[in-house]
């Protein structure tokens, strides 16, 4: 599992912090950095909370593979 530069970059586009996009998913800011960098695989429901943050799909943050289809 690589960064998830598309988390990043929809996080930066809505202009929050980590802290900003961690409380409106319920989380610490930790666990949106781990997740930018690889090294936390969150579960489902926080998938959704962060996707729902940020008005964005489970596809446009989430799903690898799915550009060369």
């Amino acid at each position: 599992m690589g960064k998830n530069l598309r988390l990043k970059s929809a996080r930066a586009a809505r202009d929050m912090t980590q802290k900003d996009l961690a409380e409106a998913a319920g989380v610490a800011r930790q666990t949106i950095n781990a997740i930018e960098l690889g090294e936390y695989n969150p579960s489902i429901k926080l998938c959704c909370a962060i996707c729902r943050a940020l008005g964005k799909t489970l596809d446009e943050i989430f799903w690898e593979g799915q550009e060369n289809e």
